[in-house]
C-alpha cells in the first residue's frame, strides 16, 4: 500500500509545478500585451483569461477576432483548438474519474497542458497511489500554476506595449510545449504521432483560420492509434 498520504502528494504537486511558473509568466504576460494592444478592456481580458484558461486557444481566437473573422468560426476554432483537453480527461479518467462531482468539475475548468503532463506522468508511475492522493496531487498543480496564468495576463494589460519585442516573451508558448511532449514521446505511436502532427501542420498552413491544425491532429491521432495496434498485434503473434 502506498505511504503517500493526500497533504505530501499535494506538496509534491506543488513542487513538480513550480518549474512552469517560468513558462505561464511570461506566456500570460504576451496574452495580456497583445490582448491589450488588440483592443480588449481589462474587464474583457480577464474574463477571457480566468474562464477560458487555455492560451493556445486564447491567442488564436484573439487573432481570429483581429482578422475580423465570423463570431461562429471564431468561437468554433477556438473550441477545436481546445478538443485536446478531452483527450487528456480521457487518459485521467481512471486515476481520477472516481472522485466526488464537484472534484472533478473543479479539476476540468483548471485542466491544461501542463498539469495534464506531469500529472499523468505521475500518476502512471505511482499506481499504487490512492483517488485522494491523486487528486490532492492534481489540485496541488492548479493553484500553482493557474494564479500565475491569471496575474500575468493583468499585469501584461496594464503595462501593454512597455514591454519591448526584445524581451522575447514569445519563447514561451514552443517551451512549454516541449517540456510537456518530449517526456511523453516514449513509444514509436507516439515519436509517429508527433512527427506526422509537426508535418501536417507545416503542410496545411495554408488552410484559412488554423483548421490545418485541427486536421493535422485528428491525422496525427489516427496515425498513432494504428501503429499502437499494429505493435499490439504483433506482440500478441510472438508470444
Amino acid at each position: 500500500m502506498s505511504s503517500t498520504t493526500p497533504k505530501s502528494a499535494f506538496w509534491l504537486g506543488v513542487r513538480d509545478a513550480l518549474p512552469f511558473i517560468l513558462i505561464a509568466a511570461p506566456f500570460g504576460l504576451l496574452f495580456g500585451v497583445v490582448a491589450s494592444e488588440a483592443g480588449l478592456d481589462m474587464a474583457q481580458l480577464m474574463v477571457m483569461t480566468s474562464v477560458v484558461i487555455a492560451g493556445a486557444s486564447q491567442f488564436t481566437a484573439l487573432q481570429l477576432m483581429s482578422d475580423n473573422a465570423p463570431t461562429l468560426v471564431v468561437v468554433a476554432t477556438a473550441l477545436a483548438v481546445n478538443l485536446r483537453m478531452t483527450m487528456y480527461s480521457a487518459a485521467l479518467t481512471p486515476h481520477i474519474g472516481k472522485a466526488t462531482l464537484w472534484k472533478r468539475a473543479l479539476m476540468s475548468f483548471f485542466l491544461f497542458d501542463q498539469n495534464y503532463g506531469i500529472s499523468i506522468l505521475r500518476f502512471e508511475k505511482h499506481t499504487d497511489w490512492s483517488l485522494d492522493a491523486k487528486v490532492a496531487y492534481f489540485i496541488g498543480t492548479i493553484v500553482t500554476i493557474s494564479p500565475i496564468w491569471i496575474i500575468a495576463g493583468f499585469v501584461g494589460a496594464l503595462v501593454g506595449s512597455a514591454i519591448p519585442p526584445e524581451a522575447g516573451l514569445d519563447f514561451a508558448l514552443p517551451i512549454t510545449f516541449i517540456a510537456m511532449v518530449a517526456p511523453a514521446l516514449r513509444t514509436v505511436a507516439h515519436i509517429a504521432a508527433a512527427v506526422t502532427s509537426v508535418a501536417l501542420t507545416l503542410a496545411f498552413s495554408f488552410i484559412p483560420y488554423s483548421l490545418g491544425l485541427i486536421l493535422a491532429a485528428l491525422i496525427a491521432m489516427a496515425v498513432g492509434a494504428w501503429i499502437e495496434v499494429q505493435i499490439t498485434k504483433r506482440q500478441g503473434t510472438l508470444l
